[in-house]
């Protein structure tokens, strides 16, 4: 007697020392389709043609000979068609007028026939939509299209928002055209970071930034903007913080004595 479909799916199984979900993760295949294979449980598989392809992916992974797996299953499971059964003992003697009405489908094996494939369709559906897929995701785990879609959307903009903050702390770059007095601190009663005349471009980064300018004859950039100065011989005292600027008073600006 030949050896069950299910008993030499399971020793191939065994005899290789393969899990069952290592099985699942590689042919994509539920492991309760499996294990329903398995102890040839065909009627828990969504319908003969996705037993037959479950079956011969299954053999194929274990390294067994899948076409002939997938022949004797037709054989033992699937359903012969009418041609294939043995003629009754009273079909011979059949009216005509019972054979066309037959034929037209419009008795009970019309019905019958019509109603199975109806439902084969819908299992087919159902399966395809979640055999192999759940919660938004495919089987390996990865998004789906419309889920990338919105997180790029959420992307787009979050990094937009972040154009519209304010900086954190103050970049200064201070272009002297002339020789210029500069005192520069972070605070009043902080120490001092630069003091001198000096004619060449100086870069100050912090929170709060003060300078004393002997003469205003040098071009200011805050954080990369411009900021606008009455280009002269005057002294000016300036305070900067993260995105925005004021006047000091003379008598309160760095080095003032």
């Amino acid at each position: 007697m030949p050896q069950q479909i299910g008993d030499t799916l399971r020793e191939a199984r065994m005899r290789q020392k393969i899990d069952i979900t290592e099985i699942e993760a590689k042919t994509k295949i539920r492991a309760k389709y499996l294990r329903a294979m398995e102890n040839e449980e065909f009627d828990l598989l969504p319908g003969s043609t996705f037993a037959k392809s479950f079956l011969r992916t299954y053999a194929e992974a274990l390294g067994l000979d899948a076409h002939r797996l997938v022949e004797e299953y037709r054989a033992q499971y699937e359903p012969r068609d009418e041609g294939d059964l043995p003629p009754l003992a009273g079909q011979a003697g059949r009216r005509p007028g019972r054979d066309r009405r037959r034929d037209r489908g419009g008795g009970p094996s019309g019905r019958a026939a019509a109603i199975a494939a109806i439902a084969v369709a819908v299992v087919v559906v159902l399966f395809i939509v979640g055999a192999f897929s759940g919660n938004g995701k495919n089987e390996n785990g990865s998004s789906t299209p419309t889920q990338t879609a919105k997180t790029k959307k959420k992307k787009h903009k979050s990094s937009g928002s972040k154009s519209t903050t304010t900086p954190r702390r103050v970049v200064l770059k201070i272009e002297p055209s002339v020789p210029t007095y500069m005192c520069v601190d972070r605070g009043q009663g902080t120490a001092l970071l630069y003091q001198g005349i000096t004619s060449q471009t100086q870069t100050f980064k912090g929170r709060h930034i003060r300078i004393n300018l002997g003469k205003t004859s040098v071009t200011l950039t805050a954080n990369g903007h411009h900021v606008p100065l009455s280009v002269g011989p005057n002294p000016a005292g300036i305070d900067f913080t993260p995105g925005k600027h004021k006047d000091i008073p003379v008598g309160k600006r760095p080095c003032a004595t």
